[in-house]
Order: structure tokens, then sequence, then C-alpha cells
């Protein structure tokens, strides 16, 4: 039996990757994107400035980077643009009041919002790790909290890129996703 021609093979458009879409994006939404992440004019201009990125990996280091040479003035200025991390709707008012006590009490001895990644932390322990930890670096003295709250920076900053970058990617299929800025 004889086979007729075969179809060529189907071909997906191609869809732009989110690392290409942040590295073809205009100098001005690049810096705005990263800002979002972190709020330091410095850093993020530091970043969108060095693009194009060959992988994530690369952007990663860069961000790290940049991160670890902010000088004091401008982790000041990060620290200003942070607020305690949201609670989810359901969480007892008595959580609520505990953690904003020991939140005053913080901004009371260091001048600034706390600041924690808790990216890592399963969401029912949030609450819990973020208690215990602004109790715990309550006892810090003001150059090792320095420290600390810059390292949380640090890594708040490359969490929120990564998932603006994840985002960007879970939308890339869809035909009414926002751009990679938004």
């Amino acid at each position: 039996m004889t086979r007729g021609p075969t179809l060529p093979a189907h071909r997906l458009p191609h869809l732009p990757r989110p690392l290409d879409a942040f590295n073809t994006l205009p100098a001005d939404e690049a810096r705005a994107l990263l800002l979002r992440c972190l709020h330091s004019p410095r850093w993020s201009r530091r970043i969108a400035d060095h693009r194009p990125y060959p992988d994530l990996d690369a952007l990663m280091a860069a961000a790290d980077e940049a991160a670890y040479d902010l000088s004091p003035a401008d982790l000041a200025e990060a620290l200003a643009g942070e607020a305690l991390p949201e609670l989810p709707e359901d969480t007892y008012s008595a959580a609520h009041m505990a953690i904003g006590a020991a939140h005053a009490a913080y901004e009371a001895r260091f001048g600034h919002a706390f600041v924690v990644y808790l990216g890592d932390v399963p969401p029912d322990e949030a609450i819990d790790h973020l208690l215990q930890a602004v109790r715990s670096r309550l006892t810090n003295d003001p150059e090792e909290e320095r420290v600390m709250a810059a390292e949380e920076l640090r890594r708040l900053a490359k969490g929120r890129l990564a998932a603006r970058l994840r985002c960007a990617r879970n939308h890339a299929t869809s035909h009414n996703a926002p751009a990679v800025g938004t």
C-alpha cells in the first residue's frame, strides 16, 4: 500500500521567553520592573544597564552582586519602601496584634520596616516564622541588624524578580497576557 505525502511538522509559534522579554524591554520599563522588586534606583539601574543576560542564573547573580554593593544610603532608601508582608485574610486578630506590636518595637529600635524573606516558608508557617524572626532580631545590635536586613532585602529582591519572570512565563501562553513589565 502506498502512502500519500506526509504533512509538514506542526510548528508552534515562537513565544518569547520571559528573560528574552526582560532583556529587550526599554531601559525605563526594565528599571520600573526592577524597582517593584527592590526600592533602590541604583540597584535597578545597575541590573537594567547590564542587559542582556544569557540566562536566569546570570541575572540572579547580577541581582545578588548589585544588592551586596548597596551603600548605607541605598539600603536606607530600599528599606523605606518596604512594609511587613501581607498576612492571609483568615489570620486571627491576635496574630495581627502580636505582629503589629513586634513590628512597632522593631521600627522604634532600628528606624525602618522589618523585612524578611518568606519565599521558602510553607504558607501555614509564615505567621509563626514572621513573629519569631522579628522577636529574635529585636535583640540584634544596629550594625548586626543592618547586615541582616540587607541580606533579607537581597533575598526578597531575587524572589520578587524570579516571581515576575515566572508570572510572565505563565502568561506567555495566554492570548490576553500582560507584558513582562506590568
